[in-house]
């Protein structure tokens, strides 16, 4: 009988065999297949914010296509040291709503708990990438001491999203002591995870992780898949182990040039979402205003197009809401398109899916 203690140890060696075999430091990008030119660009990028991928995620790109989607995510380019004004250095205001280090508490009901600022995979586009790069700081118990104390003396909070940084990149012996913390506090009543691991580094869903997250607290795992590509078997068995502990899985994926800004990728994508990996496309984010991203972003005009065009392409559980976080703080706002045209009473105009657009007079009881 196999011993599940070597188990344990041997899925665990699997994944952090990844992240060490990957890029985890600017000097790291010298074993890639960069031309000179493309290697001095992405170290001077890599110099200004971090720069780390598995080498399972690295695998997945085709160092033939200069365009290659996911390249395009983890490796720096020069683009990133071009910053425009109106770019900022926290672009949703996460500091402005932080009472006590580790928190942000932006909105009544939720708060967010920064457990660590690592990352196992930097994203190039990362709206808390100067954070990510100035903090730097991993987990100690004594840390996240007054943020738990802020959510236990707060009955109006319900639910508690770890992020940061990537929370999935701690030990398990860590997840399993801060949900045993958060779930000692009553008011609570979901555990929200939001986590680029599953995509990034799936070897990291283990029977060990998933047991450090069950307990008393419904659990949300939200997941940043932006193209079918990172799809594979790995990404698809993940995502199984996660289902089948029972948790719901979301998606927020961010709408970015050269990646992901035609209806063909994002079709392809919330599709295999939904039917390949069970996951439900949740947000499409506009890209946030975080300093040298302006290569990346799209316009919001063309942002609205794409997701038009979706709603007419994919069911209802497939299409996710197309949003901006305002830079004050005021939250994710939809972007979708608008599809009443004109109203005079309880006499409206709406434009259909198919274009043609038709009158509609409300019925409405005394």
């Amino acid at each position: 009988m196999p011993n599940l203690r070597d188990a344990t140890r041997a899925a665990d060696t699997a994944w952090q065999d990844d992240v060490r075999a990957g890029v985890r430091h600017v000097r790291d990008l010298s074993s890639l297949p960069l031309s000179p030119a493309e290697r001095e660009a992405a170290q001077a990028a890599a110099t200004l914010h971090k720069v780390r991928a598995p080498k399972s995620y690295l695998d997945l790109i085709d160092w033939n296509d200069p365009a290659d989607p996911i390249r395009a995510q983890v490796i720096p380019s020069p683009g990133e040291l071009d910053e425009t004004e109106g770019e900022l250095g926290d672009p949703i205001a996460d500091h402005e709503f932080s009472p006590v280090p580790r928190l942000t508490h932006r909105h009544a009901d939720r708060v967010l708990l920064f457990p660590t600022y690592q990352c196992a995979v930097y994203c190039r586009f990362c709206f808390r990438k100067e954070s990510l790069t100035s903090i730097g700081r991993g987990y100690t118990r004594e840390a996240l001491e007054p943020a738990l104390a802020y959510i236990a003396g707060h009955p109006e909070i319900r639910e508690v999203i770890l992020t940061g940084g990537d929370p999935l990149s701690l030990p398990d012996a860590a997840l399993a002591e801060i949900r045993d913390r958060i779930e000692t506090i009553p008011h609570l009543r979901l555990l929200r995870i939001h986590t680029r691991v599953p995509v990034a580094l799936p070897s990291r869903i283990t029977p060990g992780l998933v047991a450090a997250l069950q307990g008393r607290l419904m659990v949300t795992v939200v997941t940043h898949f932006n193209h079918a590509r990172e799809i594979t078997s790995a990404t698809e068995a993940a995502c199984r182990t996660l289902r089948q502990a029972g948790f719901v899985l979301l998606n927020q994926s961010v709408l970015l040039k050269g990646v992901n800004d035609t209806v063909e990728v994002l079709e392809e994508l919330c599709r295999e979402l939904m039917y390949r990996l069970g996951i439900k496309p949740y947000y499409l984010h506009h890209g946030d205003l975080a300093r040298g991203m302006a290569h990346r972003r799209t316009t919001i005009a063309e942002g609205q197009a794409l997701v038009e065009a979706l709603r007419s392409r994919l069911s209802g559980i497939c299409n996710p809401v197309y949003v901006i976080d305002l830079p004050d703080g005021g939250g994710k706002v939809p972007l979708g398109p608008c599809h009443v045209e004109g109203q005079d009473g309880q006499s409206w105009r709406i434009r259909g899916l198919d274009g043609e657009v038709r009158d509609y007079r409300e019925i409405v009881g005394e």
